[in-house]
């Protein structure tokens, strides 16, 4: 499993199109610190207004490197799904369209250590984009904004939480971010077992994380209590609740507390299923099929 696992992530890394991720992960977040260097107390004054104009707001230690990262990621973390799907739509249908897949499968190892292998290389490279952008976004906004306590603005109240508080919180909700756009890679990849070239998962992937993430954000009485908990886009951005603390008598933050972990080991739960349900599937289906290319 080992050596298959090699090959998979060498064939993966040898395409130029795996490196344009890479590259459109650190333009974008160097465009959105460069824009909070330069204009970032304009958007905290713009957020806060309604706060600023009672009480006096230090915009200058509130923009700091561990804010900037949480902006960072709640703008990133959207659209980090396609770039995923350009590689993990690739791995079975990219092989089908060079006609090589047959030949794949002569080989003296099973079908599906075959697939297991390729989406383990797929979710190593989810995981190398996400500390890649962990470097980015959390290691050089601290370095270009330095730290301070981080104020999170939440149903109309600023939760602040401590400095020494911080770090623990991004690591957790990069680890639940890769379990998130693991299971999207777990889509690409089923989907990619229906294709014989890859521009049909990557895009059939992408409008289906659009228009779930659009379903998960609607608002329907009987949708909210029946099919909008099941969707797994409903729970990829659970990553936010490692931030909210939960608050004592004074309505301080409590250091080293999550408000709902419950909740969020329910939305890791519910993505985990889909990501064994849909690797099942991709596995079963690929079993199945005649390969012709």
């Amino acid at each position: 499993m080992w050596k298959l696992l090699q090959i998979e992530l060498f064939k993966i890394f040898r395409r130029p199109r795996t490196y344009i991720s890479f590259a459109a992960i650190a333009a974008m977040i160097l465009i959105i610190q460069l824009g909070l260097k330069f204009d970032g107390k304009s958007y905290l004054q713009l957020l806060m207004s309604g706060i600023s104009e009672s009480f006096y707001v230090p915009f200058d230690m509130i923009l700091n490197g561990y804010l900037v990262a949480f902006v960072i990621l709640n703008t990133l973390l959207i659209q980090v799904p396609l770039l995923i799907a350009l590689v993990a739509g690739d791995v079975v249908a990219g092989e089908a369209n060079m006609g090589t897949l047959r030949l794949l499968v002569t080989k003296p190892v099973s079908r599906t250590e075959l697939m297991i292998a390729k989406y383990l290389a797929s979710v190593v490279y989810t995981v190398l984009l996400l500390i890649w952008m962990a470097l980015l976004a959390l290691f050089l906004s601290m370095l270009f904004f330095g730290t301070n306590d981080m104020i999170i603005a939440r149903n109309e109240v600023m939760e602040q939480i401590s400095r020494n508080d911080v770090l623990w919180r991004y690591i957790a909700a990069f680890g639940y971010a890769a379990v998130a756009l693991s299971t999207v890679a777990a889509l690409a990849f089923l989907l990619s077992v229906f294709a014989e070239n890859s521009i049909g998962p990557i895009v059939s992937t992408i409008s289906i994380v659009v228009v779930l993430t659009i379903l998960s954000e609607m608002k329907i009485p009987l949708y909210d209590n029946t099919v909008k908990p099941y969707l797994f886009t409903s729970h990829m951005l659970a990553w936010k609740g490692f931030f909210y603390s939960k608050s004592n008598g004074d309505g301080q933050a409590i250091s080293g507390s999550i408000e709902n972990l419950p909740a969020i080991l329910r939305s890791l739960g519910i993505l985990l299923s889909y990501i064994v349900l849909f690797v099942s599937a991709a596995i079963i289906v690929f079993k199945k099929k005649d390969i012709l290319s």
